[in-house]
C-alpha cells in the first residue's frame, strides 16, 4: 500500500537496545501505554527472487530489525503477534494495531522488512523486492522469537497488512514452511488484511492445520477480494478453518486513520487485473499470455484508491481481538 500521512518510523536495522519503561518520564510513559518493556531486535534473513524462493533457495543474506513490546514486567511466557507491513513500510496505524494487542495482554514485533535493505516505500515499484520475500522475513521472525525468554513459541500469530497480509496468508502453506522455515516451528494462527490472492501456487492449497483469517473492504481496488474468494472456498472444502470477512463501502487501508477522505495514489502498482500461476521451474506466469509475469505486463495497473472507514476498523479491532482471546486462551 502507499505511504498515508503521518510519521513514517525506521527500526534501526542491527541496533539492540533494550527499554525499561522506569527509566522514563511521565509522558513518555503515557506514549508507550502499557508496555512493560521494548526491545529492538536484529534477525538475519535473505533477500531472494521469487523464483529462488519457489525453488528452496537460500538467496543473499541481509540484516533485518523489528520492535518487541511485551505488554508488562514479570517472568511469564507471553502470547506474540508479528506485525508485518506493507509496501509503504512501518507506517502509524502498524503501532496502533500494537498498542491494542499490548493492551489485551499480547506481545506484539514490528517487522521492518525494509531499512535493512535500502528500501522506504516500493507501492510505485512493487519488483524492488519479490513478492514471497517477505514469508521468509517472517519465518526468520518466528525463530527469533520462539527463542526469547519472554515468549511463549505455541502463541506466536502472524498478522500482516497489504503485501505483509499476503505474506501472512500465505506463510501458511506447508510447502513453503518445507523450505523456508525452521522444522518443528509455526506460526499460531495466520491473520491477513487485504491480501492479494492473484497467484495460484503449487501446493498453495495444502495449509497448516492453524486458523486462518482474512479481512478486506468491498471497495478494495489495490488487492480486490473477488481472488480470494476460490482460495478460501478450496481450503473450507478440504477442512481447514478459514474466515473471510468482508466490509461493505470499505477500502484498502481501510484500518488507517491517516487516510480520512479516500485517496487515490496515481503511481501505485496493482495487480487487480492479473491471473497468476506458478509452473514447474518455480516461475510465475502471466496465463492471459503465457509468458513469466513482470511489472512491464499489460495487466499491471495504478492509481487505486485507500481510505480509512471508522465502522469496518472497530469491527476489525472487535474481531482480531475476540479471535486471539480464543485462541491464545486469554483470562
Amino acid at each position: 500500500m502507499n505511504r498515508v500521512s503521518g510519521a513514517h518510523y525506521t527500526i534501526v536495522v542491527a541496533l539492540i537496545v533494550l527499554f525499561d519503561l522506569t527509566t522514563f518520564s511521565p509522558p513518555v510513559l503515557a506514549q508507550v501505554a502499557q508496555v512493560g518493556r521494548t526491545e529492538i531486535r536484529a534477525l538475519t534473513s535473505a533477500t531472494l527472487t521469487d523464483q529462488q524462493f519457489l525453488t528452496g533457495q537460500q538467496g543473499a543474506p541481509v540484516m533485518l530489525a523489528g520492535e518487541l513490546r511485551l505488554p508488562r514486567p514479570g517472568t511469564e511466557r507471553l502470547p506474540a503477534v508479528l506485525l508485518v507491513h506493507g509496501s509503504a513500510g512501518v507506517v502509524d496505524y502498524i503501532g496502533d494495531w500494537a498498542r491494542l494487542l499490548n493492551d489485551s495482554g499480547v506481545a506484539t514485533f514490528v517487522l521492518d522488512a525494509f531499512s535493512g535493505r535500502g528500501l522506504v516505500n516500493i507501492s510505485d515499484d512493487q519488483g524492488k523486492l519479490g513478492w514471497l520475500n517477505m514469508i521468509v522475513d517472517s519465518y526468520r521472525a518466528l525463530e527469533l522469537l520462539s527463542g526469547h525468554a519472554r515468549i511463549d513459541p505455541q502463541r506466536i500469530a502472524i498478522m500482516g497488512f497489504s503485501r505483509g497480509g499476503t505474506a501472512a496468508l500465505y506463510a501458511s502453506v506447508k510447502r513453503f514452511q518445507r523450505m523456508h522455515l525452521a522444522q518443528g516451528l509455526g506460526f499460531a494462527a495466520y491473520i491477513a488484511f487485504y491480501p492479494s490472492c492473484n497467484v495460484t501456487y503449487i501446493g498453495g492449497d495444502d495449509v497448516a492445520d492453524k486458523p486462518i483469517r482474512i479481512f478486506h473492504g468491498s471497495l478494495d481496488d489495490f488487492d480486490p477480494p473477488g481472488p480470494c474468494h476460490p482460495y478460501v472456498a478450496r481450503l473450507q472444502k478440504a477442512g481447514h478453518d478459514v474466515e473471510r470477512t468482508e466490509y461493505p463501502g470499505a477500502y484498502h487501508a481501510f484500518d488507517s486513520p491517516g487516510l480520512k477522505v479516500p485517496i487515490q495514489f496515481p503511481r501505485s502498482q496493482t495487480v487487480r487485473n492479473c491471473d497468476l500461476q506458478e509452473v514447474e521451474d518455480g516461475r510465475i506466469i502471466n496465463n492471459a499470455t503465457k509468458q513469466t509475469f513482470t511489472y512491464e505486463d499489460p495487466c499491471v495497473e495504478r492509481g487505486p484508491t485507500l481510505g480509512y472507514s471508522e465502522p469496518a476498523t472497530r469491527l476489525a479491532q472487535s474481531a482480531v481481538k475476540a479471535f486471539l482471546a480464543t485462541t491464545f486462551k486469554l483470562q
